[in-house]
């Protein structure tokens, strides 16, 4: 297929297969055929900046090009939206600190352990993690314990900002006042979280598909996983949900969003019924399950 310097490359029905499969291979996300118009205007300008002459050459590039892991990364920026902003869904945050910490805290002082890892799978730019934080930061049965909070996402430009910190507008429409009065710092292009909260948050780069990766990362009490498996198809979610069960503690926590269900996925879980939310849970084989 051949394309004037202005024109934007044409995907064929063929194409289409060929890099929906590619993209799902690499990271589980799941383009139906309704998407073959979004999938092309996504990748066009990949095509014309790597001066291929169709979407065929720019798959064989993903598939045998030196550079093709590299750009299959960096493709991952421009396939995944990333819209979140501070203390979103209230009330699963809710159930999180007042009823689901409680519960670890108890949990884990049958044991002696004051330690406390979590993980923010899926973190986009960083208000999740950086929420957590803040939020645990308040619980005062937490002072002197060592805790980590880890966010991962696929996409290197949004880690980038979630690094980095700095906030706008938007990011601040569900954040009341005093949160930000207590750790934040304002800057000239926006508000920047204070070095305490920012010190107990450690961001990666992470393809949930990586089982190799996501089992390097260690044992997690609990993992946020809000807006990510939407992405993907029946196969890949269970996937992906089967390696955050191996990753949880027995009896660890895993927080879904709002409109998110294991329901024909896995039967691994116990389904808790807080107050606040319903959480899924993994069994805990020395003690049974909460009921």
């Amino acid at each position: 297929m051949t394309f004037s310097q202005d024109a934007e490359p044409i995907m064929s029905d063929e194409e289409f297969q060929l890099l929906r499969d590619c993209v799902y291979s690499h990271c589980g996300i799941y383009f139906d055929d309704d998407s073959k118009y979004l999938l092309e205007k996504r990748l066009a300008r990949r095509v014309t900046t790597l001066n291929l002459a169709s979407f065929h050459d720019y798959y064989h590039y993903l598939k045998y090009n030196r550079k093709k892991d590299q750009e299959l990364m960096d493709i991952m920026d421009i396939l995944t939206t990333n819209e979140t902003y501070f203390f979103r869904e209230s009330f699963q945050l809710k159930a999180f600190t007042d009823e689901i910490i409680p519960e670890l805290i108890k949990a884990k002082s049958t044991t002696g352990s004051h330690s406390l890892r979590i993980w923010s799978a899926g973190c986009s730019t960083g208000e999740e993690a950086y929420t957590i934080a803040m939020l645990l930061h308040g619980i005062r049965e937490l002072r002197g314990w060592n805790i980590e909070i880890i966010g991962t996402d696929i996409s290197q430009r949004v880690l980038q900002h979630a690094r980095r910190a700095v906030y706008g507008k938007s990011s601040f429409r569900a954040t009341d006042e005093e949160y930000v009065r207590q750790f934040f710092v304002k800057q000239e292009d926006g508000l920047k979280v204070c070095d305490e909260i920012r010190n107990l948050v450690t961001i990666s780069h992470l393809n949930l598909f990586d089982t190799n990766r996501m089992v390097m990362l260690g044992k997690m009490d609990l993992i946020f996983c809000r807006n990510v498996i939407i992405y993907f198809d029946l196969a890949a979610k269970k996937r992906v949900v089967e390696s955050y069960f191996n990753s949880l503690c027995d009896g660890g926590y895993l927080l879904l969003g709002h409109s998110e269900s294991l329901m024909n996925i896995t039967t691994l879980f116990t389904l808790r019924h807080f107050k606040n939310d319903m959480i899924y849970q993994k069994p805990d084989r020395r003690n049974g399950v909460h009921a």
